[in-house]
């Protein structure tokens, strides 16, 4: 299974786009509480949510007004999940997770980035089954190896991988396991550096040169689309930035 980026490259990218951080984390939380309902204890997909709005100290009275607007309690907007699947520059396969009140934008906004840098979209499916859905929680190189493989293991982890190119740890897990596993590994002492629920490719696609420069031209502007929650790729740059 392919690697996905390192701790500080993932919380560069968080305050890298901090201003808009807090609309997609809101949408997020708002249908979550639609699909699962308002109590974080009961709907895990909500509680990560929560969890990701505390960390960039979003306070709790703005997490509660997303929630109720979801839930009817206040009148807010309604957002439609699609997920749009295509190919950028060099065979790389992306995934890109949309939170939207105008489908007809989002869909143009999207096709327009897939063609702009060398790439196209691609059919419902047609990338997707190349990924995995799993909960990550991130260790930078020199972490206690034995202490968090046995704390993951007693957490009911699904795997440990250790990066031998520099000593990094993740810990796996399915996704409706994260938010246990997580609990348990800092109440262990052993909080991650960085955790969350992603997509990871099964086998990483090697990009280089003009092409690893399209591709990551693709990622950045996907990225800030304000339509857009996530973005997921297979591009393996070689540790280029």
């Amino acid at each position: 299974m392919g690697r996905g980026p390192s701790i500080e490259a993932r919380k560069n990218a968080v305050d890298a786009k901090r201003g808009k951080i807090f609309t997609k984390i809101i949408r997020e939380i708002s249908v979550a509480a639609r699909s699962g309902g308002g109590d974080p204890h009961g709907n895990p997909r909500l509680r990560a949510a929560i969890d990701k709005g505390l960390d960039v100290n979003m306070t709790k009275d703005v997490i509660e007004r997303a929630i109720k607007k979801a839930t009817g309690e206040l009148e807010g907007v309604s957002y439609e999940e699609i997920r749009y699947e295509g190919y950028g520059a060099g065979g790389v396969a992306v995934i890109v997770d949309c939170l939207t009140d105008n489908r007809v934008r989002t869909v143009a906004d999207v096709r327009h980035a897939f063609g702009k840098f060398g790439g196209n979209m691609g059919n419902e499916g047609s990338v997707a089954f190349m990924f995995k859905k799993l909960g990550v929680l991130s260790y930078d190189a020199g972490a206690n190896e034995d202490a968090i493989t046995e704390a993951a293991i007693e957490a009911g982890a699904d795997d440990i991988v250790v990066y031998p190119e520099d000593g990094a740890i993740d810990v796996l897990t399915s996704p409706d396991a994260f938010a246990s596993v997580k609990a348990a590994m800092e109440a262990a002492g052993l909080a991650p550096g960085y955790a969350e629920i992603t997509m990871r490719a099964d086998n990483d696609s090697p990009v280089e040169g003009e092409v690893a420069e399209q591709v990551q031209k693709l990622l950045r502007w996907l990225e800030d689309m304000d339509d857009v929650q996530n973005v997921y790729a297979n591009a393996d740059f070689g540790g280029a930035a």
